[in-house]
């Protein structure tokens, strides 16, 4: 990849307000990333009761974002979500869409559960690793 290309996502980056962003190229992968002090904040403040709630309880699985991108609960904008709070999952059925770059990218269920908690919100911005859900083990 050109530096002149990698500069141009940098500043697309920038105008955007993303922190990281991950292209994939002929076969190479360029991770840029860059840090932004009130995102850290709302990071350390967010994640600090997770971690605690993951110690206390294991049967729990946490699904967390594989990218960068646009949240959506459905897909399509009318209709119904891929699950809601309750709902009984099965292992491989589609729980959301993160979209990165205009590739939608299905997240699906690791194992069957019931749908404890969901995180985010349609049509928010994921940061890699964002927690989605929290599926409590059947």
């Amino acid at each position: 990849m050109k530096e002149s290309d990698i500069r141009k996502y940098a500043q697309l980056m920038q105008e955007l307000g993303l922190t990281g962003l991950e292209i994939t190229e002929n076969d190479q992968v360029v991770r840029l990333e860059r840090s932004a002090p009130s995102a850290k904040q709302a990071v350390a403040v967010e994640s600090a009761p997770l971690v605690k709630a993951e110690k206390e309880d294991t049967d729990y699985i946490s699904v967390k974002s594989p990218v960068v991108g646009l949240f959506y609960a459905a897909p399509a904008e009318n209709a119904d979500p891929y699950v809601s709070l309750g709902d009984r999952v099965k292992q491989g059925q589609t729980l959301c869409i993160v979209e990165a770059m205009k590739l939608m990218n299905e997240l699906s269920a690791e194992c069957d559960g019931v749908i404890e908690k969901i995180c985010v919100t349609n049509g928010q911005m994921v940061e890699y690793g964002t927690e989605l859900f929290r599926i409590r083990r059947a």
